[in-house]
């Protein structure tokens, strides 16, 4: 299937019911990693085609273990889809990033045990390079949106990435906060290495629900903070996207490497490559292994 998208989102369903998305419909995809999150909601914004996926399913029924990060990249590969925004909550670790702001982090420290991190293994080894684990450019232009809204942006901070489903301990959150850690959340990894490896963009809207547990003069995190916090910041997560529709018609976006991220990056003998292997992966090694 081959269409023609702006970019697609990841995060929770209230996303794409806003007003001025239309032509809306909703596809099944199928994976060589077995089926995404949800269903995939297509519609468009001035012209243009945005892919709407529910990372932790209809109604969230998956905790962030048991999302199947592979399919749902996979799942976006396969449409053709260029270009992925994360939307996701999280917990703030440091006072000046206090709950109900917004942030565009631009690193990620990967604290997860059991999840799958990777496409390639089982008779193709490929290295990327994840120095720069968000997107630059798509990451500046989110940026220059959520300025444009009336809100509290921050640029930059290292996100965290915790296996969950629990939230973190207090001596976990100090802990974290010694080695200068800004955000703490559960989705950022695999799925950023893996956007990364499938040769996409991909930028996060992190919206800050709670100060984690560490601030002693607030509450520790709750649910029910993170549902209010997010509920809260919908229609400016959704009027970001919609001008994050123009900006990418507007601005310049050569200066991105992300879509040859797997030049040089496979180490195997081409000779030596499972057929198989290769068959499942062809969307991402074809034009480097024919």
């Amino acid at each position: 299937m081959t269409r023609e998208f702006a970019f697609g989102i990841i995060g929770g369903s209230g996303l794409y019911g806003f007003n001025g998305l239309q032509n809306v419909e909703t596809i099944e995809v199928d994976t060589p990693f077995g089926k995404p999150s949800s269903p995939i909601v297509i519609g468009e914004v001035k012209g243009k085609k945005l892919a709407f996926l529910a990372r932790h399913g209809i109604g969230h029924v998956l905790s962030p273990s048991e999302v199947n990060y592979r399919a749902n990249i996979y799942a976006f590969k396969e449409l053709g889809i260029d270009k992925i925004i994360s939307v996701s909550a999280v917990g703030s670790l440091r006072e000046d990033y206090a709950p109900g702001h917004i942030i565009v982090p631009d690193q990620i420290f990967d604290f997860t045990k059991d999840r799958k991190r990777s496409f390639f293994g089982e008779g193709i080894v490929a290295h990327i390079s994840t120095a720069e684990p968000f997107c630059p450019s798509l990451s500046a232009l989110l940026l220059k949106a959520l300025q444009e809204q009336e809100a509290t942006i921050h640029a930059g901070g290292t996100y965290i990435t915790i296996e969950g489903p629990r939230f973190s301990t207090r001596g976990e959150s100090n802990t974290f906060r010694s080695w200068g850690m800004s955000l703490v959340g559960m989705t950022a990894s695999p799925e950023a290495f893996l956007a990364r490896e499938a040769e996409i963009c991909y930028a996060t809207m992190a919206h800050v629900t709670d100060y984690d547990c560490w601030h002693i003069s607030e509450e520790p995190v709750t649910v029910e903070m993170v549902i209010n916090t997010l509920s809260h910041n919908l229609s400016i997560a959704q009027n970001t996207l919609v001008r994050m529709v123009d900006l990418l018609a507007e601005e310049d976006y050569a200066a991105c490497e992300c879509g040859n991220a797997l030049n040089n990056a496979t180490m195997t003998n081409p000779a030596k490559i499972d057929p198989e292997t290769k068959s499942r992966l062809h969307l991402l090694v074809d034009k480097y292994l024919g």
